[in-house]
């Protein structure tokens, strides 16, 4: 199979979109990012990259930060975290308030922003917000076999100065007793969490440890690495990850700065960007693009 070229297929075919979605503009930094950017990358089991597009330029991973800090909180706690967050799709925006009044306070799972919130509350554990981000660059640093991943301090302001939906999420988990840190603690750690700057290249290669493959990172076990892609198939795409499932059939992680994180189980790694998102707040070509990748290549978890 000649990924490279399939590649380029894929780069020219959404290339030719004239509805590329609208960049997150509820968060400052991002409102000004070009929505004609576009970069994919993906690493096979093999250990060979191939890329297309603007696969070097750095962007805001956003969400897809929480795939990095659930692996750390299970690492931590193991199942213990369950009893704080759910495990099922919620149907929902992500950053819906709805279902935590009538859940009580429990998160339906650790990919909303609610239970991202519960899930960096878990692994910051009394620490010093610092202290858990310097892990967090750590763990995704040593994924990605590259020091030169860093916080974009102006985006985490940003987040910060317009996180009105987050801290009233974090304020309503504490009133139910679900949130062991003070709010504005564990959302100066999440902002800064969602803040993380990456290139597609190198978050293809953060996601090895995903793959289950020879020869790559084995940074967590394998029975949390299928609980993790699991949950990836069934919650990483909010209220739009059963269209992605069945449009893509692999696991996938999103995030608002346009990024998608997608694993192919014993065969590759795949990051795609493109600003754009649409109505879901998840890539629109990014996800289109995944699509087209998964049926030429013939990747699926379905088979």
């Amino acid at each position: 199979m000649d990924i490279a070229a399939i590649l380029r297929e894929v780069h020219e075919s959404v290339g030719q979109s004239a509805d590329r979605g609208a960049v997150a503009t509820y968060i400052p930094e991002l409102a000004d990012i070009d929505p004609g950017l576009f970069a994919m990358s993906v690493v096979l089991a093999d250990g060979s990259q191939h890329s297309v597009g603007d696969a070097a330029m750095p962007f805001s991973i956003q969400s897809i930060s929480k795939v990095f800090a659930l692996a750390l909180a299970l690492g931590r706690l193991g199942d213990r975290l369950w009893f704080r967050v759910g495990r099922e799709p919620s149907g929902l925006a992500f950053n819906s308030i709805l279902q935590l009044e009538h859940e009580k306070g429990i998160p339906r799972n650790p990919f909303i922003n609610a239970g991202a919130i519960v899930v960096t509350d878990a692994v910051l554990s009394h620490h010093a917000p610092r202290e858990y981000l310097g892990e967090l660059l750590r763990f995704i640093r040593t994924a990605a076999g590259d020091d030169d991943i860093h916080i974009n301090r102006a985006v985490a302001r940003s987040e910060t100065e317009s996180g009105h939906r987050n801290f009233a999420l974090a304020h309503f988990i504490r009133a139910y007793g679900n949130l062991v840190n003070p709010p504005d603690l564990t959302l100066g750690a999440y902002f800064h969490q969602c803040a993380v700057e990456m290139s597609c290249d190198q978050l293809a290669r953060a996601g090895r440890f995903l793959m289950g493959a020879p020869g790559m990172p084995r940074l967590v076990s394998p029975g949390r690495v299928r609980r993790i892609n699991a949950l990836m198939l069934t919650c990483g795409h909010y209220d739009g990850s059963g269209d992605f499932a069945f449009r893509v059939g692999l696991p996938g992680k999103s995030g608002v700065g346009g990024g998608i994180l997608v694993i192919a189980p014993g065969r590759a790694s795949i990051a795609v960007w493109s600003p754009g998102l649409n109505a879901q707040g998840n890539s629109k070509l990014g996800t289109e693009a995944v699509e087209l990748l998964a049926r030429r290549a013939g990747w699926s978890v379905f088979g």
